[in-house]
């Protein structure tokens, strides 16, 4: 039982039958006041499991236009809260990071429209202490962000849900915090699922890249950043020295070893991809 108030935010889970997995997802978010789960077509067995947890369900089927999948639930999805937080159905959010979030509503309101929440890799079922982890802004209040239009449809691997990119603010003046505690995301639970999905996001950033599609990040530090380093010529080498030497990824052994490399490869392959693009132009 959690050690604190439920916690007044709705939790949005977007997944696509992935209900095999999500056990552990929903267990870890028991102090939360409504849990949903939006899954692609209204799988069976997904539903099944994500209403043993207590969780809404809700079924949602693509247009192949805008909004996608995470702006739609926002628009169309009964919300207890004026907060939301997205997990994704392979992360786990910590007893710690709880807490953290429990706390911004003691005192009645967080001091912030949104927070960005960081996440600790799981690689060859081994939680990485160091090297590169996840950061995303999903918890946040839905009245000040939302997830933009962008220049994609009809990209190669382009889907039904929102990129590699975050939500913006709906005005200037939005104030972003950051949590402390991380959640775990088990990246690779099949390694080979993982890079057949990264080919896909690859051709997908390639093309965005192409077309000069990327949305302004709410940071503007994190943009300038991502700017230089979507035009540096070796970025495969770069994440790779970047997540195992600079983050330190070495010291968790092979499995630091491995996803670095794994990182190395999906920007070599973006870089790869746009060039491929740019060429036959």
């Amino acid at each position: 039982m959690p050690d604190h108030p439920v916690i007044p935010v709705s939790v949005i889970i977007v997944t696509k039958g992935e209900g095999a997995f999500l056990s552990p997802t929903l267990a870890a978010l028991s102090g939360f006041d409504q849990i949903i789960v939006v899954d692609s077509g209204g799988d069976a067995d997904t539903f099944s499991v994500a209403q043993s947890f207590g969780a809404d369900t809700v079924a949602y089927t693509w247009d192949g236009a805008y909004p996608k999948k995470r702006q739609w639930c926002l628009d169309h999805v009964t919300l207890a809260h004026d907060w939301v937080f997205f997990v994704d159905a392979d992360e786990i959010v910590t007893p710690d990071l709880t807490r953290a979030i429990a706390d911004l509503f003691v005192s009645g309101a967080p001091d912030a429209d949104g927070y960005f929440v960081r996440g600790r890799y799981v690689w060859g079922g081994r939680v990485l202490r160091f090297g590169l982890t996840n950061n995303k802004l999903a918890l946040f209040n839905r009245h000040a962000f939302m997830f933009p239009v962008v220049d994609d449809l009809g990209l190669p691997g382009m889907g039904e849900i929102e990129g590699h990119y975050q939500p913006v603010a709906k005005k200037s003046g939005a104030r972003i915090g950051v949590l402390s505690p991380m959640l775990t995301h088990d990246a690779a639970t099949d390694p080979a699922r993982w890079y057949e999905r990264h080919e896909r996001y690859a051709q997908w950033e390639a093309g965005m890249n192409a077309r000069n599609a990327w949305p302004v990040d709410p940071v503007a530090g994190r943009h300038r950043l991502k700017r230089i380093f979507r035009a540096l010529p070796a970025r495969g080498v770069v994440a790779f020295l970047y997540c195992y030497v600079w983050r330190c990824g070495f010291l968790d052994g092979w499995a630091g070893f491995d996803f670095a490399r794994a990182r190395g490869w999906y920007y070599h392959r973006i870089a790869a991809l746009s060039r491929r693009a740019f060429n036959a132009q």
